[in-house]
């Protein structure tokens, strides 16, 4: 699944004007781009026309970009399956995305760079991270976009599908793949499908979350099983076949669905089912690797006049995927997505936010790109190598790094930033450490790694009510500093003497990161530190799997596990190292990336301190309250004000967000201390 420096050839083209009112076509020889068609179908302004910073006011055009790539160039030997797909009359394989663009009226009026949203489940989530708005869909009006902040600085915002298999629900966005076939006889594989139900229920999709389902392809295979089991590392306990069936009730009736799956007995809550079973037709889902790939380098290098983009009006691009499509970018990078078919760089940054060290489902044969790997389910995305520099696995005796092999006139710079969650998800702490977690290794001079200290995957709300001591849900919210470094990333790509500021992460050699065993965590009443955290494995998917993508075995078999290291913490059980938030920096509360009723949630915990001594000494708590730390709200504030005015000098923090930050901060010890009262 890997490919190395290549130098293949290439293609020029050409491109005329068809009918405008929706749609244009650019037509293209057999030597230039690999966008050879771009349908607008809607074109409107951006918060009715409101002007943003020195960019003006911004548009958004909405449509579908159509794609051509070669099989035979060599930068395409890394799509899982491409030598199966159909070809046009020209050789190469044909395929489209969903596409969503908000730029300056006058792009040249922007700052030359596009921001790329790589969506989240086919979902815009960047307006969320830097402009603090509210997610939604089809982002148009004033409010849609927040405070302004990526529009005032000149920032065009594109949207590409990229996943095949979204839910089926307006606005969501996806890439139409074809299918892969082996002489124009269907290919048949393994997909595995587990759940867990929170109430009694006979049926259940084999899709994952709502996601569209592979379809079975043969009910009576007698390799179709089904499962359960009490925990992911538990026994599997075969359900017998007279008991289950594929189909779903319908009124009351059970009709037959080849996508999903009914159990006579009833799926139980919180077990894990899973189905084993033979489906066909494979999407060739590493094309949505490709979409993104071209769309951005078009943009970048070419003009587009659909999109009133003229060449030479962006000269950069930097990509933003959190979580699952912080997976995406590493994999991208990984398999060497960020050269183009004429070997140009595509991205000049990444960032890759709360990707932890893992990879994903994106770029092999029945890949399920929405399954998660934090779970300890085993879907593809744990596999070694988790670092910028080549180490050998002292298991596999396998030498390797997500950089090796590639062209390094393609390597762009890449933040690796990462919330306190993913190091008690997922063995995040791999991406700077050797394989066998016994020291300190240093990334690549083109990355840097951030941990957001204290915080949970997504940052939460202040709860409107004061909890009494522990609230699932932890406020510290790290979107100030995505700004920054946003801002520092941009700076470094446009000119790379301007470098951004020193990674900060907990390490083994100051003894900031250790061993769960040896987090001191402080005794507070009623909280437990989780043991029983989401691990890593090397899984064995078959002898094609490295090679080829393709899963020969299901559920993989267990070789070994990888080393789990997390933050060391202080005597309040907030973290030591990493970026200190001033909220952390100047705690009102210990807040951690994990919660004691689940390991491997998404959401972390909001613990205040007590507010006196008398309250300290009645709910038994062994840290200092509010009272001993801060002699009132004035110098609470002052102490975050210096706090975050050097976190600024550093280059962290942006000097335009401080009156928000001291706004915030104010209103959390109201919240804490003075409504409380």
């Amino acid at each position: 699944m890997r490919r190395l420096c290549s130098g293949a050839g290439h293609w020029s083209a050409q491109y005329f004007k068809g009918w405008f009112v929706v749609s244009v076509f650019l037509l293209f020889s057999a030597a230039e781009a690999e966008v050879v068609r771009i349908d607008v179908h809607s074109k409107s302004d951006i918060a009715g026309g409101r002007t943003y910073g020195l960019a003006g006011p911004y548009e958004r055009l909405v449509g579908q970009v159509y794609f051509e790539v070669d099989p035979r160039n060599n930068v395409n030997e890394s799509i899982i399956d491409i030598q199966y797909a159909p070809l046009n009359e020209l050789g190469r394989v044909e395929f489209s995305s969903d596409f969503y663009l908000i730029k300056p009226k006058d792009v040249g009026a922007g700052n030359g760079t596009v921001l790329v949203d790589v969506m989240n489940r086919g979902r815009k989530r960047v307006l969320y991270y830097y402009n603090f708005a509210s997610a939604q869909l089809e982002p148009e009006s004033e409010t849609d976009m927040g405070d302004g902040f990526l529009l005032d600085q000149g920032f065009s915002l594109l949207y590409v599908g990229w996943q095949f298999d979204v839910p089926h629900q307006r606005g969501l966005m996806r890439v139409y793949t074809p299918v892969a076939t082996e002489n124009g006889s269907p290919i048949r594989g393994l997909v595995r499908s587990d759940f867990v139900v929170q109430e009694l229920v006979h049926d259940h999709s084999l899709g994952d979350r709502g996601h569209v389902a592979y379809r079975v392809a043969d009910p009576n295979d007698p390799r179709n099983v089904l499962t359960v089991r009490d925990t992911a590392s538990g026994n599997r306990m075969v359900v017998g076949r007279d008991q289950w069936q594929f189909g779903r009730l319908e009124d009351g009736r059970m009709i037959a669905d080849p996508t999903s799956v009914y159990f006579s007995g009833g799926f139980e809550p919180q077990k894990i089912y899973e189905v084993v079973f033979v489906s066909e037709n494979p999407p060739i889902t590493g094309l949505g690797l490709a979409a993104m790939r071209d769309f951005v380098s078009r943009l970048k290098y070419e003009s587009a006049d659909p999109l009133s983009v003229p060449a030479g009006s962006i000269n950069q691009a930097i990509a933003f995927g959190d979580s699952q499509s912080g997976r995406y970018l590493r994999t991208f990078l990984r398999d060497g997505f960020n050269e183009d078919e004429r070997h140009r760089k595509v991205f000049d940054g990444l960032i890759a936010h709360t990707g932890s060290n893992a990879r994903g489902s994106f770029n092999h044969r029945f890949a399920q790109p929405s399954r998660a790997v934090d779970r300890s389910y085993f879907y593809p995305g744990d596999q070694f190598p988790f670092s910028d520099v080549s180490q050998i696995d002292p298991v596999t005796g396998l030498k390797d790094g997500l950089l090796e092999g590639l062209n390094p006139e393609t390597i762009p710079n890449v933040f690796y930033t990462n919330s306190s969650t993913e190091y008690w998800r997922l063995p995040t702490a791999l991406i700077h450490t050797s394989v066998d977690g016994a020291q300190d290794v240093q990334h690549a001079k083109t990355s840097r790694i951030y941990l957001f200290a204290g915080t949970q995957h997504v940052p939460a709300q202040l709860p409107r009510v004061r909890p009494q001591s522990l609230h699932i849900g932890n406020p510290n919210d790290y979107r100030w500093f995505l700004r920054s470094l946003l801002v520092s990333m941009n700076d470094w790509v446009v000119d790379p003497d301007i470098l951004p500021p020193p990674s900060r992460y907990p390490k083994i050699a100051d003894g900031t990161l250790v061993p769960l065993e040896q987090v001191q965590f402080p005794n507070i009443r009623g909280i437990v530190l989780p043991r029983d955290v989401s691990r890593a494995y090397r899984l064995d998917y078959g002898s094609q799997f490295e090679a080829n993508g393709i899963i020969a075995r299901e559920p993989p078999s267990i070789l070994s596990v990888f080393p789990f290291l997390v933050p060391q913490v202080d005597d309040s059980g907030n973290e030591l190292a990493g970026l200190q938030s001033p909220d952390l920096a100047v705690p009102l509360a210990t807040y951690t990336g994990w919660n004691p009723y689940s390991p491997i949630a998404s959401q972390g915990s909001y613990i205040p301190f007590p507010r006196t001594q008398s309250e300290r000494e009645k709910g038994g708590d062994v840290r200092l309250p509010i009272d001993s730390r801060y002699e009132n709200r004035q110098h609470y504030l002052g102490l975050v004000t210096e706090a975050a005015l050097a976190l600024i000098k550093q280059g962290y923090l942006l000097g335009g967000d401080l009156p928000s930050i001291l706004e915030n901060a104010g209103r959390h010890w109201d919240f804490l201390v003075t409504d409380g009262q």
